[in-house]
């Protein structure tokens, strides 16, 4: 998974097709449960650029698009959010997934 690294980026980065931003941090447990799933869900879902954006890094854009739990995932699409999953709950693979789906209906 890329890595954010300045907001310049993530300004361009929603400007392209398909991104799929998640919010984490290094201290995060309920992150790191779902870290070792990623990159499977990275594979099976290609059409997508995923981005792993650090909440403590980025608190302000984490403010500015009402991401208050992590992980969370924030989707775009040429410049437009196509949906969110955003809660401070654990989510399993399956969750995550079935988000993913979500955006292509």
């Amino acid at each position: 998974m890329k890595k954010l690294n300045s907001i310049d980026e993530y300004k361009q980065i929603i400007q392209k097709e398909n991104v799929i931003l998640m919010f984490s941090a290094d201290w995060c447990p309920d992150c790191r449960v779902i870290e070792p799933v990623l990159p499977e869900i990275e594979k099976e879902n290609s059409m997508y650029t995923f981005f792993y954006v650090d909440r403590d890094e980025f608190i302000d854009l984490c403010g500015e698009l009402n991401v208050f739990g992590i992980p969370s995932f924030v989707a775009f699409n040429k410049g437009e959010e196509t949906g969110r999953f955003v809660s401070k709950d654990r989510k399993t693979q399956e969750e995550i997934q079935d988000f993913i789906d979500s955006l292509k209906s």
